[in-house]
């Protein structure tokens, strides 16, 4: 007797169903990749290369960090949403990523943070500081302020990226201040920070991994912290409120997600070993070396994240000129 067509064809969806859960089940059978969309030497390449070491062991096959930077992280995030949703392809980057591409390019980004992203976790949060040079001789924020309000249009700041949080965060002071200054974006922290240590640029916004060793070395200095408090790593610095200019905070925070349509057994096992390596004593202090705080909330904590920062940050980014129409 010959099975009818619609048959067969429920048939063979079944079997591909049965075929694919086994082969989930199996995950992982070759090696991961988690994509980091910043050039390699920064905070976030140092803090994906530490998730990225725990789940080599825990899961038994190697887990790669793949850098690709450009495009204000649009090159990197745009792989993996791209990516087959099979267990093997990670991204993990900074907030802005999802909650502030999407304001300063409405319409243009070639993926949607909420639709082609599943969160798996959070990862750390962090402070980012105000960073200027001695050879500057700027003795305080206020100061820096002082001498680009005299030179309008002159004295340049660094960023890590257009439309990144060191960009929009300063632009957030300037305009606060009153001032004027020339924006310089770079492909990444490291370049700029070469270029704050010679004077090229007056200051960068930055978090303390791509810093840290040239200001203990004395070739960089600190002159606020974007928080609402001071921050343990550098107490001694002031907050921006306390330099003379509130209202300006925010945090940066950094968070693990897989293409839309992962499978949800190899999401929760991720999400799963994440949260153990994060809530270990000992990841704590390695975070804490980077200047980071570890944070192993959950896929929902990153999706409110997002949804509330897409509605917070949009005055932000249209007081601050970024509007990207």
């Amino acid at each position: 007797m010959q099975i009818p067509s619609i048959c067969r064809l429920l048939l063979l969806c079944l079997m591909g169903s049965l075929s694919f859960a086994s082969f989930a089940q199996e995950w992982p059978v070759k090696p991961i990749r988690i994509v980091v969309p910043y050039p390699a030497g920064g905070g976030v390449d140092a803090a994906a290369r530490l998730v990225a070491q725990h789940l080599s062991t825990v899961l038994g096959q190697s887990t790669v960090i793949d850098p690709k930077p450009g495009g204000g992280t649009v090159i990197g995030a745009d792989m993996v949403a791209r990516a087959a949703p099979d267990g093997y392809t990670f991204l993990l980057t900074g907030g802005s990523t999802m909650s502030l591409l999407p304001l300063t390019h409405p319409g243009k980004l070639p993926f949607d943070p909420l639709q082609d992203f599943v969160p798996v976790s959070m990862v750390s949060r962090l402070p980012f500081f105000l960073i200027t040079s001695p050879v500057n001789k700027y003795n305080s924020l206020k100061e820096l302020m002082a001498d680009a309000k005299s030179k309008p249009g002159q004295l340049p700041y660094a960023s890590n990226g257009i439309g990144s949080m060191g960009h929009v965060g300063t632009a957030m002071l300037t305009q606060s201040a009153g001032v004027d200054m020339i924006h310089v974006p770079y492909q990444g922290f490291p370049p700029a920070v070469s270029d704050l240590v010679t004077g090229r640029v007056v200051m960068v916004m930055a978090d303390l991994a791509p810093v840290k060793g040239q200001i203990q070395a004395g070739t960089l200095r600190a002159m606020a912290v974007a928080s609402h408090q001071r921050s343990r790593f550098m107490p001694e610095v002031p907050t921006l409120a306390e330099a003379g200019y509130p209202g300006n905070e925010f945090e940066i925070w950094l968070a693990l997600y897989a293409p839309a349509k992962t499978p949800a057994n190899i999401l929760a096992r991720v999400g799963q070993e994440v949260k153990k390596f994060l809530d270990m004593p000992s990841t704590r202090e390695a975070f804490s070396k980077l200047g980071h705080e570890s944070d192993s909330a959950g896929p929902e904590v990153v999706r409110q994240r997002i949804e509330s920062e897409l509605k917070s940050m949009l005055p932000v980014v249209k007081s601050a000129g970024l509007l990207n129409k």
